[in-house]
């Protein structure tokens, strides 16, 4: 369900409301009227008048219902000789003056069946110049109100004597999108409901992936940063426009709304001040949209958390992991039902299966991340562990100690498991954390967060963890080099190299994930067979899953190559192959030997010996984990020493490149970087190290005084 909004609390006092309805909502793909979706509206509207709001509407479509129209008028009225001429386009003075009876009569029929009476209200932008005309229109629209008679307004283009009706944006008003703002103003309305064919507005094209929606548009923050896509399919401006009248009517007074005609009571569920949509208010640059505080606010309270967090004793930490772990197992119920509205969505928009694999939570998934929760609780305290301990001189003692890094963000995609793995390693390493994930994943994000935040005792804090709802707030997190110690993307190579190249804060990760298995002329042919079948079919959509199958060239002549492609093939794997594979197998050519197809396809390629399949490495490998089967133990341990990647694997699958399966718990991610950390990155990459000394009043004065004894220490608890 949609949350309430803290910000909407004014929408308890709306009485009277505008709603513009544009053409792309009234309207088919095929340009006829959209019944069910004007009848939803009218049912909607009949509902919020017996609720006693004093609703008026602004509607479009009637161009493009005149002009449906008038073809097949012009076709049925035409000898076959017209038909063979250049067709010219219909006039759309006459289209609107033809469509608007049709659309008329239409709302009428509608709104006659649910017994509530409708008007019709045809305005031009000359008549609004008119003070007489406008003192009538408001005591004819009041009249009407009181009467509960819903006023229908038009812009009335059958006699508009704008020469460009259709992209002249000068005047008083010049589309429907604009008249609603300046009714909203004339007829003092409390709020404007601008319906579009999309959820609100998003921060980009809405049929991109990293659009987001913005729930509250303040222009100093948004305006500048957000990229419009095609206007409306058939309407005049599309975004664009409502944007410019929302900010119009905001502006002057009037709250806005922009959300979707699509979808079933949207005007109720603004009116009950539910979080859908986009918001303008005058006051929005004043508020903390959604109950969200600021970039840099979230940055700071995280810090003083943690610092919270490592005051606690080590069997505090580990209670709140195991109150993580029960809290997680409680709720399943409730995420599971979130993930499924989000996995529902997901399909609903075309995502792939691979990223719906990523995406999906089970009972045995929830089962399994509570138990890594709670074999990190049981683990050896990682922070504030002594290292190395020196003796400086007599008396003086220096200690090398573990401790957090401080505050890391970590921005990752589809995976909501990953926001519970890099939750509870944040919480096992005393780390304060901010999270932003997908948009694929929002709900089970935000229920997964609330569930963890939940167990946190009120002595650390919930902002701890901070969950980033919004994309628009990501640019600013990553100028905070001072607050944010660490960040962490987890998401595809576009993801990171972007990150990379819009932050001074170090960032930790890897952009690839190209994982090669070598299978040398000395191999097991049975293990081949399972790793290779294993690094590619067990989960083709992890980064540690096999993308390109080296095979030794001696292996090609005894068959043992052939056998592998044809298993693969048997396990729905599309071969693709390297220049040699290719020309000598006769399969489709990859389009590049530097490939992360993260589904069931791989490149396979012949080498002449392991030198060649650790030059092919390092020349199309992206660092990330690679593996050589072979019985010749000379050849592994030269593959093994000289393969210049994060991990490195002799006669065992790439899918063991993984933080739980090293026994770390979990991992925060898989680092290819050479800073820190690489590999699988479990608690021990979140740590750092500070120097503790310990003197009796020594002082440098020169070196004039203290003899350095740099004893080497045993450690000690």
């Amino acid at each position: 369900m949609e949350a309430e909004d803290s910000t909407r609390e004014f929408m308890r006092d709306v009485k009277r409301v505008i709603i513009k309805v544009g053409t792309a909502v009234v309207s088919r793909d095929d340009g006829r009227l959209a019944l069910g979706r004007l009848g939803a509206l009218c049912e909607q509207i009949h509902e919020l008048n017996d609720m006693g709001y004093e609703v008026v509407l602004v509607t479009s479509g009637a161009v493009g219902v005149g002009r449906q129209r008038l073809r097949y008028r012009k076709l049925v009225n035409s000898s076959f000789a017209d038909l063979q001429k250049p067709q010219q386009e219909l006039d759309g003075k006459a289209c609107a003056a033809v469509g608007q009876n049709g659309l008329m009569a239409l709302y009428d029929t509608l709104f006659s069946q649910l017994d509530t009476t409708s008007a019709q209200l045809l305005v031009s932008d000359n008549d609004f110049r008119d003070p007489a005309f406008r003192k009538q229109l408001n005591e004819n629209v009041e009249s009407l109100l009181s009467l509960k008679v819903v006023p229908i307004f038009n812009e009335n283009d059958a006699v508009s004597t704008r020469k460009a009706p259709y992209e002249d944006s000068s005047g008083i008003f010049w589309d429907n999108d604009s008249l609603s703002a300046l009714l909203a103003m004339e007829l003092n309305a409390d709020l404007l409901v601008l319906l579009s064919d999309v959820d609100g507005l998003y921060s980009g094209p809405p049929n991109e992936s990293h659009s987001e929606l913005i729930h509250t548009y303040v222009k100093e923050k948004h305006e500048g940063l957000i990229t419009f896509g095609d206007k409306s399919r058939v309407g005049r401006g599309g975004m664009t426009a409502k944007v410019k009248a929302a900010l119009y009517a905001a502006q002057a007074g009037t709250p806005v709304v922009i959300t979707s005609g699509f979808v079933a009571d949207s005007i109720i569920k603004v009116l009950d001040g539910k979080h859908i949509g986009t918001l303008f208010h005058q006051d929005a640059s004043k508020w903390v949209p959604h109950g969200e505080v600021g970039a840099r606010e979230m940055a700071v309270a995280a810090r003083e958390c943690s610092r919270r967090l490592q005051a606690m004793s080590s069997d505090e930490r580990g209670k709140i992991l195991i109150d993580v772990a029960d809290a997680l197992e409680a709720n399943e119920k409730v995420i599971i039902a979130e993930n499924e509205a989000d996995v529902a969505l997901a399909l609903q928009d075309g995502y792939e299966r691979s990223l719906l694999s990523r995406l999906e939570l089970k009972p045995d998934k929830i089962k399994s991340l509570a138990n890594a929760v709670r074999m990190l609780a049981n683990m050896e305290e990682p922070v504030g562990r002594i290292l190395k301990r020196t003796e400086l001189s007599e008396g003086f003692v220096l200690e090398k100690t573990s401790c957090p890094l401080g505050v890391l963000l970590i921005i990752f995609e589809s995976r909501p498991d990953a926001l519970v793995q890099i939750a509870s390693l944040a919480l096992r390493s005393g780390n304060g954390l901010l999270l932003k994930g997908g948009k694929e994943a929002r709900r089970s994000n935000a229920i997964l967060h609330k569930v963890i935040t939940s167990a946190i005792p009120e002595s650390v804090g919930e902002q701890l963890i901070g969950l980033v709802t919004s994309r628009e707030e990501i640019p600013e997190l990553l100028k905070l080099d001072d607050v944010i110690d660490l960040v962490i993307p987890r998401g595809s190579n576009k993801l990171v190299t972007q990150i990379k190249a819009a932050t001074k804060i170090p960032v930790l990760g890897h952009a690839d994930g190209i994982c090669h298995v070598y299978v040398d002329k000395s191999a097991d042919k049975d293990m081949a067979k399972q790793i290779v079948l294993d690094a590619k079919t067990d989960y083709p959509a992890a980064c540690n899953a096999m993308e390109t199958l080296l095979v030794h060239k001696d292996l090609v002549q005894d068959g043992s190559l052939n056998e592998l492609i044809v298993e693969l093939q048997f396990k729905g794997v599309k071969i693709f192959g390297g220049p040699k594979a290719s020309a000598l197998l006769n399969i489709p050519e990859a389009s590049s030997l530097h490939q992360e197809y993260s589904s069931l396809s791989c490149t396979v390629e012949i080498v002449d010996d392991v030198n060649a399949a650790i030059e092919h490495i390092h020349e199309h490998g992206s660092g990330h984990t690679d593996c050589i089967v072979t019985e010749d133990r000379q050849v592994a341990e030269a593959f093994l020493r000289q393969v210049d990647s994060a991990a490195v694997f002799h006669n065992a699958s790439t899918r063991f490149s993984d933080g739980f399966r090293f026994g770390l718990g979990a991992e925060v991610g898989i680092s290819t970087s050479r800073i820190h950390a690489r590999g699988p990155v479990g608690v021990e990459g979140l740590l750092t190290t500070r120097w503790l000394a310990r003197g009796s009043g020594q002082v440098v004065n020169g070196d004039k005084e203290i003899a350095y004894t740099h004893k080497e220490l045993k450690l000690q608890a």
